[in-house]
Formats: structure tokens, C-alpha cells, sequence
């Protein structure tokens, strides 16, 4: 039974220009373990990378039914698996939480489906 869905869009360029102006964005937003993937990647790759974790863990908190504030960016983790695939590995959900993360030059796009 699907208890959630969520979706949100970010503006690629609206997060190269905060990384660029607030360094610490990132590790405001991404777990120490997303904060190491990250700083690992090139620029471009590092843009696309937080906006796309950004997406899911906005995404995730509509489908959560409560909006970033009644769960925290801290408390929602998106690493890969071995085929590059993201999952969530850390949610305060006690089911299956399903993940989708896309991206064009400009926008990154991610959804959310919570279920039982």
C-alpha cells in the first residue's frame, strides 16, 4: 500500500551558486556520508550530486506528509548501491521507500514513493 508520493525540482544553477557563496550548504544538507561521496566528485558532478540528495530529501518530506522541519535533512540519507542506483539508506520510515533521481543541464528532479 502506497502511504506517500513526493516529487520536487531544483534549479542546478541556484545550487552552484550557493555551494559557491555558503560553502557549508552541503554539509548542512548531506549526512557524513553523502558530505564524503561529494567531496570526492569534480565541480560539476559535486552541483549535481547535492542538488539531486536536495531533491530527494525535499521529495521525501512531502511524501512524509510534514515538509524539511519535522524531519531533518540530517535524519535522510541517498547513497548508491553497486549499479550507481540511489536508495535510501536512512529514513524515519518503517517500510519500503522507493527513489528516483534525474537530472538535464539544468534542472535536478526526484520523487519519493513511501509503502508498507
Amino acid at each position: 500500500m502506497i502511504k506517500g508520493i513526493g516529487i520536487d525540482a531544483v534549479d542546478l544553477v541556484r545550487i552552484k551558486e550557493i555551494i559557491e557563496k555558503k560553502p557549508r550548504f552541503a554539509a548542512r544538507v548531506l549526512t557524513p556520508d553523502e558530505l564524503a561521496i561529494f567531496q570526492q566528485l569534480p565541480p560539476k558532478r559535486q552541483v549535481e550530486f547535492l542538488a539531486g540528495r536536495y531533491a530527494c530529501k525535499e521529495a521525501f518530506a512531502k511524501a512524509w506528509g510534514t515538509g524539511i522541519g519535522k524531519v531533518t535533512f540530517q535524519e535522510l540519507a541517498i547513497l548508491n548501491d553497486e549499479l550507481g542506483a540511489p536508495y535510501v539508506s536512512q529514513s524515519p520510515h518503517q517500510g519500503q521507500v522507493f527513489v528516483s533521481i534525474t537530472h538535464t543541464d539544468t534542472v535536478a528532479v526526484a520523487q519519493i514513493l513511501l509503502a508498507e
